[in-house]
């Protein structure tokens, strides 16, 4: 299964599970660290748990990964490392404050917004 197919499927789940303001940035060829990056909100902390919690499922059942995830305990900042997509799933005052898009976007000039 290609990095592409993965994140097919993650943009697939994100947009199903009402994930909101989905951003997909190629890091092909721009660093070592993964191929895509997918950072999006969810509306409070358990919308945010629950994206996470089935978009490992569809890793799992429909890509065959095991990916890792951190800080689901607290559901403000949820990282899933998939290995060549790395997801960032966020509240909204989270993301604000880390503004994540703007440390990958200049340096991606074709980041493309989609989604919910």
């Amino acid at each position: 299964m290609t990095s592409e197919d993965v994140l097919a499927a993650v943009m697939q789940s994100l947009d199903e599970n009402k994930a909101e303001e989905i951003v997909q940035i190629d890091l092909r060829g721009k660093t070592s660290v993964c191929d895509h990056m997918v950072i999006c909100s969810g509306r409070s902390s358990r919308q945010v748990t629950a994206i996470a919690e089935k978009l490992l499922d569809v890793l799992k059942s429909n890509c065959g990964v095991l990916a890792k995830i951190e800080g689901k305990e607290t559901g403000d900042w949820v990282l899933i490392d998939s290995g060549d997509v790395l997801v960032h799933i966020f509240r909204p005052e989270v993301r604000e404050f880390y503004q994540l898009e703007k440390m990958w976007v200049p340096m991606s000039k074709g980041a493309a917004p989609g989604g919910a």
